[in-house]
């Protein structure tokens, strides 16, 4: 046999026997044993729906009416631009991914001529039933899929009181006859 074959042998027998004696002695120092339960438990609540769609949403911390007494409409046209990817607020606007929303405080749920609802909103209508009142819209702005169970509208919601009631004054404002703001000194609403 070839010397220069042997030595190419022996080397790659050397190697692999000093490649296994290390993988050997790290597996011994840096071992670590398996978890009594594999993977990481995930705790996250879900939140109940409210109105005819579902169960009780948890009630607003501060009634509608006071929410409105302060806001700005010109604020609320601002955080407007968050929902112009998806929605229009001029008069006779086009549908996109969500209906147009000019006239929508105080316009039945469910009802804009042209666009095809989810059944989710479908039943929170109530066949055409509810109405988005102020205190619908905060809600509803809070937590659409918490609210309305089934929604499509893939908005996780405005936490922010203050942004909220902004911009329900400005969609109060897109109106041919912007309804009346709601009392401040009422309480808010029973939730059935």
């Amino acid at each position: 046999m070839n010397p220069y074959i042997n030595m190419s042998v022996g080397a790659l027998l050397a190697t692999i026997f000093v490649m296994m004696t290390v993988s050997i002695a790290s597996e011994g120092i840096f071992h670590s044993s398996a978890p009594v339960t594999p993977g990481f438990a995930i705790a996250a609540a879900e939140e109940p729906a409210a109105g005819a769609g579902g169960g009780e949403a948890a009630p607003a911390s501060v009634p509608v009416g006071q929410l409105l007494a302060n806001a700005d409409a010109g604020a609320g046209a601002t955080i407007f631009k968050k929902c112009q990817s998806c929605h229009s607020a001029e008069k006779g606007g086009p549908n996109k991914v969500g209906p147009d929303l000019w006239g929508v405080v105080g316009r039945p749920v469910a009802t804009h001529e042209g666009f095809s609802y989810s059944a989710g909103m479908k039943d929170f209508s109530n066949g055409g039933q509810e109405t988005w009142t102020f205190d619908h819209l905060n809600h509803f702005l809070t937590a659409p899929k918490a609210f309305v169970k089934g929604t499509a509208m893939g908005f996780a919601g405005l936490k922010n009181d203050k942004e909220r009631a902004n911009l329900l004054a400005y969609l109060r404002e897109q109106s041919d006859n912007p309804l009346p703001l709601p009392d401040a000194n009422a309480p808010a609403p029973a939730t059935n």
